[in-house]
């Protein structure tokens, strides 16, 4: 049976009901959030975990820990719809398995990437038919994997990644209505979880790579200062609900091992935050090496979870892999 207390409030009234009419505008939830802000060059907790679907050659959970503005709005909910979110995303992968006899002969791995976003993954409710996002993305996910995998290995053979977006990052509060026009600032951090997860799959799947690739992203910002100044900085792992205005992006795929970069996505304009100003922190380079900055910090985390995908497939306990 249910109790109807827990839904209006616990009991005794010491808090009023939450409605969907007390909406308020992500700058209002910022402004409250605590006072330890990340910093630029701070990256955000990631879990990630592998072999958690035994019907799949390999596959990995990856999540994001969720933004301030979100933490701020849990802490002190005021709307039943928070300003911000966290990516969730679950990764599998199927083969290396033998192509169709009717397919063309192929002397290599024959790579299918397929990313798909849960109905209920953004705000905006999405279709069961990929659109034109999904598929970029899944453009991207496979130029990224294409370049770590040996394919040579494989002939006449084909492997197909398919990752599901439980929860995505949206760009903007459906709220504020003025920005809700803004680029698609959170595919970007969508791709780098998808990389890295990918690869964390791959790796599961006991696939022969050359290094293991993780997704990295970087921005160029423009938030207000107290002295409601409007200030450029750059910033590592983007969360685009925690800023008001983003200049540029760049999401990378990155190889530490090898020092190669398997994907490059520049999106944005960063010339107006250095116009009259000798300031070369905010260009094109910089924008690039945050990015690798930031891929090399997922790099650890999904190096631990090939790890211990190693150890679970070894059979040893945790901490007997050598």
């Amino acid at each position: 049976m249910t109790d109807r207390r827990r839904i209006n409030g616990p009991p005794g009234g010491t808090r009023p009901p939450i409605f969907a009419s007390s909406l308020e505008s992500t700058s209002d939830i910022v402004a409250e959030r605590p006072q330890r802000q990340r910093q630029p060059n701070e990256l955000r907790k990631i879990f990630l975990k592998t072999g958690l679907i035994p019907s799949a050659s390999g596959s990995s959970y990856l999540e994001f820990e969720p933004s301030t503005s979100l933490s701020a709005a849990r802490s002190k909910p005021k709307s039943v719809i928070p300003p911000s979110s966290s990516l969730k995303l679950a990764c599998t992968v199927h083969g290396p398995k033998p192509l169709p006899r009717s397919a063309t002969f192929s002397p290599n791995l024959v790579l299918t990437t397929h990313v798909k976003y849960a109905p209920f993954a953004g705000r905006r409710r999405k279709g069961h038919v990929r659109d034109a996002s999904e598929r970029d993305l899944g453009v991207h996910l496979e130029t990224a994997l294409r370049g770590a995998i040996v394919a040579e290995r494989w002939p006449k053979s084909g492997l197909d990644i398919t990752i599901t977006i439980l929860e995505a990052e949206d760009d903007r509060w459906w709220g504020d209505a003025p920005d809700s026009h803004d680029a698609a600032w959170g595919m970007m951090n969508v791709l780098a979880g998808c990389i890295t997860a990918a690869s964390a799959a791959i790796s599961d799947a006991r696939i022969d790579c050359l290094d293991l690739v993780a997704g990295g992203v970087a921005a160029v910002v423009a938030d207000e200062t107290a002295g409601r100044e409007t200030t450029s900085q750059l910033m590592l792992d983007t969360d685009p609900a925690d800023h008001r205005s983003i200049l540029s992006a760049c999401v990378v795929a990155y190889m530490p091992a090898r020092d190669e970069i398997t994907e490059l996505w520049l999106k944005g304009d960063n010339s107006k935050s250095s116009v009259g100003t000798d300031n070369r922190g905010l260009g094109h380079e910089a924008l690039i090496d945050g990015a690798v900055d930031a891929a090399r910090g997922a790099h650890s985390v999904l190096a631990e979870a090939v790890r211990e995908s190693a150890q679970r497939f070894a059979g040893l306990p945790s901490g007997d892999f050598t």
